[in-house]
């Protein structure tokens, strides 16, 4: 067999992989040409510059692309398939794209109707991949992929159940680049902040798990006030804005019951953004904590063995 060839196609990057026919990664390959920075040619040439080498090679390989490829302003938009979903489910959601190079399916995200509607597109397919390095999760867990987006996805049964999304990362960097408390770190000298900050971090994770009533809207600006009065130095107000954030963004999850007390708690994604939320987790006394870094790959296999595409060999 001639292996897999695996697509990770999101906003801002592609990352493709190149899978044995045991499901090992034997080469990557990472570009900036996500779906808002295509190179010229477009969709075509950057599947072609990520991937045309090993199909010519291997032109037997199946394709599987996952990530915002798939969303409305992707290459072709596939429908989300709703929750409860598993890997089957959503492997059977997938479309088949004809390209120049042959045919690439691309995976479905996740929908969740109700009185609070939500959808995901991507971060399925880590969750995929982190219940295949560990099915123990399987059972019950509770799955949480910091980002601009951040993912808070129930499992029970080896279904995703429902999840939650909280613009974090999103709310970060507006405050940060467009409003008068992300200002005093604008102007600040080239160098002056340091790399990171975990006091001023958890200074502000504390201070938003304290709030009571008054809630994140009324602490933000002190940001700014804590900093005009001289007792939070220009260096550390971004940290402190961003410990303020992803307090509040537990202070909800931990308010609205939920089962994070009760659940295996997985953090997936990046180990920078991950380490935030295990300091911040800790600091509502929360320890049993798993770290997760790169689900992907290994969710991008997993469907393509569910949807029949490849079949894992000794």
């Amino acid at each position: 067999m001639s292996g897999l060839i695996g697509l990770d196609w999101g906003t801002s990057s592609l990352r493709s992989y190149r899978f044995g026919p045991d499901g090992t990664i034997l080469e990557r390959c990472a570009r900036p040409w996500g779906i808002q920075h295509l190179p010229e040619g477009g969709y075509e040439a950057a599947f072609r510059g990520v991937a045309g080498e090993w199909l010519q090679q291997w032109p037997d390989a199946p394709v599987i692309a996952g990530g915002m490829v798939g969303s409305r302003q992707g290459w072709r938009e596939v429908p989300y398939v709703e929750c409860p979903a598993d890997p089957l489910e959503i492997a059977r959601g997938m479309v088949a794209l004809e390209t120049a190079l042959g045919t690439a399916h691309l995976v479905p995200g996740l929908l969740q109707r109700g009185a609070f509607p939500d959808v995901m597109r991507g971060e399925e397919v880590q969750i995929v991949g982190a219940l295949a390095g560990d099915p123990s999760l399987a059972a019950h867990s509770l799955m949480v992929l910091p980002g601009t987006h951040c993912k808070w996805a129930t499992i029970r049964d080896g279904k995703v159940t429902g999840f939650t999304t909280y613009l974090t990362g999103e709310l970060f960097a507006m405050l940060r680049d467009h409003s008068i408390i992300g200002r005093p770190a604008r102007d600040a000298a080239p160098g002056s902040a340091a790399a990171f900050d975990k006091d001023a971090f958890l200074r502000g994770v504390q201070t938003a798990r304290d709030s009571g009533s008054r809630g994140i809207a009324g602490l933000l600006f002190t940001t700014r006030s804590l900093f005009l009065l001289g007792e939070l130095p220009v260096g550390q107000t971004l940290d402190y804005l961003s410990g303020l954030l992803v307090g509040e963004e537990l202070r909800c999850v931990l308010a609205g019951g939920g089962d994070i007390q009760a659940a295996a708690l997985v953090l997936i994604g990046d180990a920078t953004l991950c380490e935030r939320h295990r300091l911040a987790l800790a600091a509502y006394g929360i320890d049993n904590v798993r770290v997760a870094n790169e689900t992907g790959p290994a969710g991008l296999w997993r469907i393509a063995e569910a949807a029949g595409l490849v079949t894992r060999s000794a």
